[in-house]
């Protein structure tokens, strides 16, 4: 029987009722197309978690010290006469010739005395090539490819080394702690305060930017081209440093997409290019080890390409056949005066280096590179101005002595925090018995913020690492 057309029209109204409903109710799946995507786990996005091995370095207690009467160089470029220096509230409070010593304060009788900021060694392995240097603590080099820029120093450092003791005892007070050379990237330096402690992140030096090693010349070209495989030239090199720049361009490229928008796939994470990246936009310094001018020239040449800046040349033993062109690039160079020779590339090193470098109006720093030399950087100073002047270089010891301090402290980028005396500065000096740029100057107390921390009268300042407890020990 066939349906009358006016009998359907309930049903057409009320499917056409149920449809329009249906459009007008907000639906559940486009309300979760719309949410806002949650975060990400942590440790997939650097940004949310900028500092994942925060220091935790606490300044030991401190009193208010009053040095008095002593030659202070104050790593600013001053030598004062008869000074005065204040620590208080572990840092400088006051310094110069007419200070008002604070009621209660510790007097100590600096006459005859030298007084200097705490020296910081911009260049060190200590930690990541510890002593006992044998191969289960070699830690320094992740030699296993020509970059390795996912590494971090400080996850190597083993602060029982008791290099660290005998440096305190020299005077270091804070040490940047680099990878070794083996690599073209070889990860990233660190910054420390040279107290005991049982981890690293106790001696983690706080608010320090990271650095990037990275080598030039014999050491990565011939580790890998005797493996045969790229780099096995200087030309390898030179291409591995651009292929890394552009990946690490690119890598920086599409995080910066995704962080504009919150949209779309999420970039992997990549330990590597991460620290590149970071280098790329000036977070991270690019500490540079490069012994040949024209190597140096081209480094100059490949930051310039990639847009970004090398802090700082190392070792750098012809330095001084471009000294023009580092003055002009604003290139720091951190050299030693006596090592040479030890390599075809290290063969026309001079002990003039520094002076020249001076004089051209480079920012210079002697630094260590091992643990023993650590221990007398002052003399290595010493060295290389002694050279400077039988050349006819005279440099004041007022400003030598910032190749041991403040200039250390620039190129680690914590200038602002150390390296000179400077009130409102951290407390970090030695006050020496003799000239420090005499081979008979030892330090007789090394404060670091403020606290004691060395003391040659004084045992119980002698801190011995845990692994030489319990050793015997040989006194000839």
């Amino acid at each position: 029987m066939r349906q009358s057309p006016l009998s359907t029209r309930p049903i057409v109204a009320l499917i056409t009722a149920l449809s329009i409903a249906a459009c007008a109710a907000p639906s559940k799946k486009t309300d979760v197309a719309s949410a806002p995507p949650p975060p990400p786990r942590l440790g997939l996005d650097a940004d949310r978690n900028p500092d994942p091995y925060p220091s935790t370095y606490r300044a030991a207690a401190s009193g208010v010290v009053a040095i008095v009467g002593a030659t202070i160089l104050d790593g600013a470029g001053h030598q004062i006469e008869k000074g005065t220096v204040i620590l208080s509230g572990g840092k400088v409070s006051a310094i110069g010739t007419d200070v008002t010593i604070p009621a209660g304060a510790e007097r100590i009788d600096g006459d005859g005395r030298w007084v200097t900021p705490g020296i910081i060694d911009a260049h060190s392995h200590m930690g990541v090539f510890p002593v006992p240097s044998v191969q289960g603590q070699a830690d320094g080099n992740e030699n296993v490819d020509p970059n390795t820029s996912q590494v971090w120093a400080e996850h190597s450092i083993w602060p029982q080394d008791p290099s660290f003791d005998r440096a305190r005892a020299g005077g270091i007070t804070t040490m940047l702690v680099l990878p070794g050379s083996a690599n073209l990237f070889g990860g990233r330096s660190v910054t420390i305060k040279n107290v005991p402690s049982t981890t690293e992140q106790g001696m983690k030096f706080p608010g320090a930017p990271y650095g990037l090693k990275m080598a030039c010349g014999e050491n990565p070209k011939g580790r890998y081209g005797s493996r045969g495989r790229s780099p096995a030239t200087r030309m390898g090199n030179v291409a591995g440093y651009r292929k890394a720049w552009i990946d690490a361009a690119d890598y920086a490229r599409r995080w910066s997409a995704y962080r504009a928008k919150r949209s779309g796939e999420m970039p992997k994470r990549d330990l590597a290019l991460e620290t590149e990246a970071g280098a790329l936009d000036g977070k991270i310094l690019v500490q540079n080890h490069c012994y040949r001018a024209d190597e140096m020239a081209v480094m100059v040449d490949v930051a310039k390409e990639f847009g970004y800046r090398i802090t700082a040349f190392h070792h750098a033993v012809e330095a001084y056949k471009i000294k023009e062109l580092l003055a002009r690039e604003g290139i720091c160079v951190a050299t030693w005066a006596q090592r040479w020779g030890f390599k075809m590339e290290a063969y026309d090193a001079v002990e003039e280096n520094a002076a020249l470098l001076q004089r051209a109006g480079v920012c210079v720093v002697i630094h260590s590179d091992e643990a023993e030399l650590a221990q007398r950087l002052n003399v290595e100073a010493a060295v290389a101005l002694s050279a400077g002047r039988r050349a006819g270089i005279v440099i004041p010891e007022a400003e030598a002595i910032k190749w041991i301090t403040y200039n250390a402290a620039k190129i680690m980028g914590i200038a602002d925090k150390t390296g000179s005396l400077e009130p409102g500065k951290v407390g970090d000096l030695v006050l020496w018995n003799a000239n420090p740029f005499s081979i008979y100057a030892v330090p007789e107390q090394v404060y670091i913020d403020g606290a004691l921390q060395f003391d040659r009268r004084d045992p119980r300042t002698h801190h011995v690492s845990d692994f030489e407890l319990g050793q015997a020990v040989e006194q000839n």
